[in-house]
């Protein structure tokens, strides 16, 4: 196995594992129940969330032999898989896990978590992912900005 994949998986227990399971935890408690009848209904947006995040990583460890880490990023810009509908996949799988977990658990708490997280996710992009990435690769991330979506599949 590579090291790329090695610290990914570290990375994805650590980063998206707090995100996605400890403070929702913290935020909900332990006493925390499915909501009926329609909060099974979440694992819908649970599991596409987790594809998402999970094929995401992959691709950044094996193809951009690197990670989500920005300590340890690709080496090479990443536009297969998710990436080629949507440039931040990874992202968008963190915030529909926890959109599927207000729904599961009824949680309006944890809908307004989901929504700060994406701000947050949000602001992150703008300020430092997208400028560091138009100066790392230039046009080739130009070009591909205009052909994929931030946030959204362009059509």
């Amino acid at each position: 196995m590579s090291a790329s994949l090695i610290k990914t998986a570290i990375f994805l227990v650590i980063v998206p594992g707090t995100v996605t399971v400890v403070i929702p935890y913290l935020l909900m408690g332990r006493h925390a129940e499915v909501c009926q009848p329609l909060g099974p209904v979440g694992f819908l947006p649970i599991a596409l969330g987790a594809a998402l995040a999970l094929r995401s990583s992959w691709d950044f460890a094996t193809v951009g032999r690197g990670t989500p880490a920005p300590v340890d990023p690709p080496k090479v810009l990443v536009a297969r898989g998710y990436y080629r509908y949507v440039r931040n996949p990874m992202y968008v799988g963190v915030v529909l896990i926890l959109l599927g977990e207000s729904i599961l658990f009824g949680s309006v708490t944890l809908l307004e978590y989901a929504l700060v997280v994406w701000l947050l996710f949000h602001l992150f992009v703008l300020l430092y992912e997208e400028p560091t990435l138009r100066r790392k690769f230039g046009p080739s991330y130009v070009e591909y900005c205009k052909e994929v979506g931030r946030w959204i599949p362009r059509l």
